[in-house]
């Protein structure tokens, strides 16, 4: 292995996905000197495999959904069918602007970025290419891949994962989706809005289980009225090709045809054979360990983004890799509150939330400290122009904070930036009941939410 002795960066990072990517351009920024190793393309799943290509196909789904619906409207408007092979042009056009603008900005910030396969050959080098790449810090940011279960092999022809559905040649006439976690209703919805008949299956009690349950309820309710079917409570057992297609067996005995079957059942760490345990690194069912500060036990290495078992998303890798850059650069840092975290599942309608849980906030405060409101968007002007059906729902610790902001309505995404401030900044009902929202939007349901909790409902009954 050719040792470059002459070169010891002061960051070495190996995956070049969200969290490696932001922790190699705020250290670059910050005066570091920094190698980034990635094997495939700057941008990793989310750019490439996941957030961004998904939203995309979410977004020629709705379209399609607005064509069949346009009378309703006044637009006489023809839906023709699905050219699949136009829907991925323009989703790879997507991509593509994103990744040359993702190339750019790693080439001005300076970084030394190394395309090849990197394992981590000491706590401060790792070996790519046949050369040693010195740091004297490694951050480990190798990302995840999708995740099966025992006895189920994932074929790409049949059965088949996120990664190929995303490049699927044609619209399969049905669908059985394994997993009704957030990649699962994701599928599930563009798949519905692309013609496909789709049911999906859920071991828990619920879709989207780790969301609250009035979330669940209600994009429940919506998925019926869509015709998503989907079985709830009942665990997977095995599945099988038939004639022209796969059969799933539940453990109850039920059983399920259709064309495809995607499995949904979450992202499992990419850290095997990459030598990360014989450099001493600890680690959990294939997860690397870390502390608030995303230090691992080994004092020179780090490790962020799907990798470490935080919330796998690409804005908390790119927190959590900013993190380690400016800790790296000697600037003070505060561990992130990953309750904090907005997050957003963009089916239709999109499921969107931060902070905690009712069911979390009385397990933490007790039943009787815990104020829960709802407020209905078909009071909510923009909503009923756009036709959409949902909640806003707020839980505050009584004569508190709000510690939960909990939305179902398409384009709530939009909206969680000022729940985020308002779970962020621990806002009272009264204070942010004070700012005036403008009219008419969706955004002022969460102003109308907070007056109607502050005790001065406006469109809202008391």
């Amino acid at each position: 292995m050719a040792n470059d002795a002459s070169t010891v960066f002061d960051l070495v990072i190996l995956g070049g996905g969200s969290g490696g990517y932001a922790a190699a351009l705020r250290g670059a920024q910050l005066g570091l000197d920094v190698a980034l190793i990635e094997k495939d393309k700057v941008g990793g799943t989310c750019l490439h495999k996941g957030c961004i290509p998904t939203k995309a196909l979410l977004h020629a789904g709705e379209i399609a959904d607005q064509a069949r619906e346009s009378a309703q409207f006044g637009v006489k408007a023809t839906f023709e069918g699905i050219d699949i092979a136009g829907v991925h042009k323009y989703k790879d056009d997507v991509i593509s602007g994103l990744y040359k603008g993702l190339q750019g900005l790693v080439a001005s910030r300076k970084v030394t970025y190394i395309e090849g396969e990197g394992r981590l050959s000491s706590p401060t080098s790792v070996d790519v290419n046949g050369r040693r790449v010195q740091g004297r810090h490694v951050l480990l940011a190798t990302g995840s891949v999708p995740k099966s279960l025992p006895g189920l092999e994932i074929d790409g022809n049949r059965i088949i994962s996120s990664d190929h559905a995303l490049v699927l040649d044609r619209v399969p006439k049905s669908a059985i989706v394994l997993g009704g976690g957030v990649i699962g209703v994701e599928f599930a919805s563009a798949w519905k809005s692309f013609g496909t008949d789709v049911t999906v299956i859920e071991g828990l009690k619920h879709l989207v289980p780790v969301e609250d349950e009035n979330s669940s309820k209600l994009l429940e309710r919506a998925f019926r009225k869509r015709g998503i079917k989907f079985n709830l409570g009942t665990f997977f057992q095995k599945a099988e090709y038939t004639a022209d297609g796969v059969k799933v067996t539940l453990a109850d005995g039920k059983e399920f045809e259709a064309e495809v079957l995607l499995v949904a059942v979450g992202r499992g760490p990419v850290s095997q054979g990459l030598g990360y345990e014989e450099a001493g690194v600890a680690m959990d069912r294939g997860y690397v360990l870390v502390d608030e500060y995303m230090r691992t036990n080994v004092p020179t290495i780090s490790a962020v983004g799907d990798l470490v078992p935080t919330l796998q998303l690409a804005h908390v890798g790119f927190a959590e890799g900013i993190l380690v850059a400016e800790r790296l650069a000697g600037l003070k840092v505060v561990p992130i509150d990953y309750d904090g975290v907005p997050r957003v599942t963009y089916c239709h309608p999109e499921v969107a939330s931060v902070g905690i849980t009712e069911a979390k906030a009385k397990e933490i405060y007790g039943a009787d400290k815990v104020v829960a409101l709802k407020y209905n968007l078909a009071g909510n002007g923009k909503s009923k122009i756009l036709k959409t059906a949902g909640e806003i729902k707020l839980v505050q610790v009584k004569d508190g904070a709000v510690v939960g902001v909990h939305m179902v309505g398409d384009r709530m995404g939009e909206q969680v930036g000022e729940a985020q401030l308002v779970y962020n900044w621990e806002a009272l009902p009264s204070e942010v009941a004070q700012l005036i929202h403008a009219h008419p939007t969706q955004n002022e349901a969460l102003g109308e939410a907070h007056l109607a909790l502050a005790g001065k409902p406006l469109h809202a009954h008391d």
